[in-house]
């Protein structure tokens, strides 16, 4: 725990090398991250933190934007004394990057997207972000976490170990991430980002494959990847698949060895 940019923020730091830092969707903390941590800290400085009012992190007074938690990342890296770092983000954490990649260029190397978006153009995934918001205002964040966590594990264990921490999550800036996601759009401004991207989309999650499409054509630099057999939750259910294109990418676009 580190205070960070006004607020105690629960983080995991372990490995050595290139840095790599994981940003995770609403209600769930930086244990969705748990297998790419195990792993991937083997050849790369992993660093993973819980989002204010989520899993281990205080809740936050000020309302919780992508402004806020880009502000907090750079922060944090300061904290660690690191100058420039690989951003990975999951779903809507992906937007994050993508905010912090147009906000701090210069502190980031490359950076990865799990699923992401830069913005929420389709009627379905607007309904499921107002209903997981209005889940959120009113209070029920046992059940929300759940469901999410239900959805994203691949095993007892690993559902218990994220619910542990998804179940903490603060009512109010788990609806204040929803919302923000709703209207957040930062489609316009994909052209100023001229490093490397990795787009990492599942098969069977066809429903972000136009969100896949509009960043790819966007961002000069990206490159894009399909995983076969799995649809939205990519870092539980097709880890192993998800690693090796993580390593793969940051050796070569980070000159790791």
């Amino acid at each position: 725990m580190a205070i960070i940019n006004g607020a105690n923020l629960y983080y995991i730091d372990q490995g050595e090398g290139t840095p790599l830092i994981f940003i995770h969707p609403p209600v769930m903390s930086s244990a969705c991250f748990v297998h790419q941590i195990q792993e991937l800290s083997n050849y790369f400085r992993v660093i993973a933190f819980d989002i204010r009012g989520h899993g281990k992190s205080e809740p936050s007074e000020l309302p919780l934007t992508y402004h806020l938690v880009a502000e907090d990342i750079k922060q944090l890296m300061d904290h660690l004394g690191i100058e420039q770092a690989v951003l990975c983000g999951y779903s809507t954490g992906g937007s994050i990057v993508l905010e912090f990649m147009l906000s701090h260029l210069e502190r980031v190397t490359a950076a990865i997207l799990i699923g992401g978006l830069s913005e929420v153009n389709d009627k379905r995934l607007k309904n499921q972000l107002r209903l997981a918001s209005a889940i959120a205002k009113f209070g029920a964040m046992r059940f929300l976490a759940f469901v999410l966590c239900w959805g994203n594990s691949n095993s007892i264990r690993t559902f218990r170990y994220m619910y542990q921490d998804a179940k903490k999550s603060n009512s109010k800036n788990s609806a204040e991430y929803y919302d923000y996601s709703l209207i957040y759009n930062c489609t316009s401004r994909l052209g100023l980002i001229n490093h490397p991207v990795l787009l990492v989309y599942g098969k069977k999650d066809t429903g972000f494959h136009h969100y896949a499409d509009l960043i790819h054509k966007r961002i000069p630099t990206s490159e894009l990847n399909y995983i076969q057999n799995v649809k939205h939750q990519i870092p539980t259910k097709a880890a192993n698949e998800l690693n090796v294109l993580i390593k793969q990418f940051v050796t070569v676009n980070c000159h790791e060895r």
